[in-house]
Parts: structure tokens; C-alpha cells; sequence
């Protein structure tokens, strides 16, 4: 297996490690830490915590309105000095009006999702913008290396929200070995094993996100909060197989009720649909148990407590290192 991964540990004062990749010199952050696009999730204050933290912060931009992803990208370079990118979910109708938005906004980092980038990448990189595509196969890889990607995000389907079929064990190596770019390890990263082990199968960074929805800047409703706290390592559903866009959740009475309604054929694609229309926004912004998706990964049943995300990073880190050292 290529193996790309030099580190260099400097230990600048207690409790803080500079951990040093092609991915913190691509992007210019201190720790190989991207935080995960989470739609109604990633705003301003989480993506500007992470990024000063030394990680690269991320405004989801999902099926948003363009004026709110404006005012979004705005708020963050007002909150931070340091770099942050923007996740484009290729899906969404208004990915075309995204993809110009952060070159007019000079945006620095670009990572997508859910669809092919291609198009876009020339734009992109004219602008000078890093493109970061997040993948679920060794093909899809290779793809997105012929055609200009910076580097990519190899996600498991450990992953919370939109999910592949392949484990992150599994997929990064394969990734790893498959492409000359930096990779990215996605999917049940919550702490520094999660980073030590990523980088022994090749990764030089991470993507992380449900360990950032028990973060102290994380915008969400207190009940999302809490239920990624408590959360057991069996308290996790897979909704929207039937509709090819299978999610992991957190195992709410709605999610289960969807997930049987799937399997024995009572809610049918169109109607799941239309069930779970505005369901992620009704768990983001109400903390709606009866009617909302409160998307999460695997790892949950390890994130036990809610801190500032500066915290979070320098202690993953830590840990990292004395893993990395034995």
C-alpha cells in the first residue's frame, strides 16, 4: 500500500499537538480535521469554532436558499481569520446557484457530495478554490483524481446522514492505494483511535461529524443534543433504502416506524417522501421527536459529553499522538 503519511508531532505547549499532512499543508490548518457538511447542521458558528480551533470548519450548503448561504459564508469570515470551505450536496436544485456562489464569495475549500462535480471543477480551480469531492468507491475516486480533486473523503457507511454500502476499514485502504491524492477517512472517527487507526490505513486526515453535534457551538435543538449523548451503540436506524437514498439516524420512535414501514411495505417510496419532507429541519431547529430525522453515525454511543469544539479537536489530537508514538 502507498503510504504518503509523513507526520511531524510538535508538542507547542500542554495539551496542544501540531500534527503536520498534505492535508493540513493543502488547506493550511494545523490539525488534518475537516468537519462534516451537516445540512441545517454546518452554519456560521460551528464551521468558524472548528476552523479556529486549527480544522476546517464547513457551511452545509444542502437545498438552502442562495441568500442564506450568502449571509452563512459572510457570518464565518467575520467569526474566523482562518480558512473554511463549503459542502455543495450535488442533488439539491440549487447546486448550479451554489457552485458560482463560492467563487463570488471566495470561498476557499469546496467539498461536495452526493453526485459528480466534473462540471464544476474547472470554475473551481480558476477561482483557486481546494475541491475535496467525498466518495464512496475506489472508482469514484479515481474519477474525481482525473479530473482535477485536490483530494478526496473516502466516507464508510458508519457515517451519519447519506451512506454508501462499504465500511470506512474497508474502503479507505482501497482509496488509499488506488489514487496519488491525499484521502480523507470518514465514518465512526470520534476520538484519537479513530484518527490513529485512519492514518495506519493510509488516511492523512480525517472528516468528523457527529462528535461535532455534542459541541458546545453546534446550533442544534438541545434535544438533537442530547439524544447523540445518550445514545447506545445499537441506537441507530437506517431509513430511505427504498428511495436510493438510505440515511442513518439516531433510533427515534419516527425513524424506526419508518424503517418497518420500508421493510414490510406500508409506506411506499413516494410516501416516504412525502413523510419525511422538512423531517431534518423539524430535528435541527424544534427538536421534533414525533416528525424528525435527527441524522447521526455509528459512533454516537461514544460521545458522552458536550464541549467546545477547541477541546474536542486538542483532545482527539492528544490522543492521536500518544497512539501514533507507541
Amino acid at each position: 500500500m502507498k503510504v504518503f503519511c509523513l507526520l511531524f508531532f510538535k508538542k507547542v505547549r500542554e495539551r496542544k499537538i501540531q500534527m503536520t499532512t498534505r492535508i493540513t499543508e493543502l488547506l493550511g490548518i494545523k490539525y488534518p480535521i475537516i468537519q462534516g457538511g451537516m445540512a441545517w447542521i454546518a452554519e456560521s458558528t460551528l464551521a468558524a469554532a472548528v476552523s479556529n480551533a486549527g480544522g476546517l470548519g464547513l457551511i452545509a450548503g444542502g437545498s438552502a436558499p442562495i441568500d442564506y448561504l450568502r449571509d452563512q459564508i459572510r457570518k464565518t469570515k467575520e467569526l474566523t481569520d482562518k480558512p473554511f470551505g463549503v459542502n455543495i450536496m450535488l442533488m439539491s436544485p440549487n447546486a448550479e446557484e451554489l457552485a458560482q456562489l463560492v467563487i463570488d464569495e471566495n470561498v476557499p475549500v469546496v467539498t461536495t457530495g452526493a453526485g459528480n462535480p466534473g462540471k464544476f471543477i474547472a470554475a473551481w480551480k480558476e477561482a483557486g478554490i481546494k475541491i475535496i469531492p467525498v466518495i464512496p468507491s475506489v472508482a469514484l475516486a479515481k474519477r474525481m483524481e482525473r479530473a482535477g480533486a485536490d483530494a478526496v473523503v473516502a466516507e464508510g457507511t458508519e457515517s451519519g446522514g447519506h451512506i454508501g454500502e462499504n465500511t470506512t476499514m474497508c474502503l479507505v485502504p482501497q482509496v488509499a492505494d488506488a489514487v496519488e491524492i491525499p484521502v480523507i477517512a470518514a465514518g465512526g472517527i470520534a476520538d484519537g483511535r479513530g484518527i490513529a487507526a485512519s492514518f495506519m490505513l493510509g488516511a492523512e486526515g480525517v472528516q468528523v461529524g457527529t462528535r461535532f453535534l455534542a459541541s458546545e457551538e453546534c446550533q442544534i435543538h438541545s434535544t438533537y443534543k442530547q439524544l447523540v449523548v445518550d445514545a447506545k451503540d445499537t441506537d441507530n436506524v437506517v431509513t430511505g433504502r427504498t428511495t436510493g437514498h438510505p440515511c442513518r439516524n439516531v433510533k427515534t420512535k419516527f425513524a424506526k416506524k419508518l424503517a418497518s414501514g420500508e421493510m414490510n411495505g406500508t409506506i411506499t417510496p413516494d410516501e416516504f417522501e412525502e413523510i419525511t419532507l422538512g423531517s431534518l429541519r423539524k430535528a435541527v431547529q424544534d427538536g421534533n421527536l414525533e416528525e424528525g430525522s435527527f441524522l447521526c453515525g455509528l459512533i454516537a454511543g461514544m460521545v458522552n459529553d458536550v464541549k467546545p469544539c477547541k477541546d474536542i479537536i486538542e483532545e482527539m489530537f492528544e490522543q492521536a499522538q500518544k497512539l501514533m508514538n507507541k
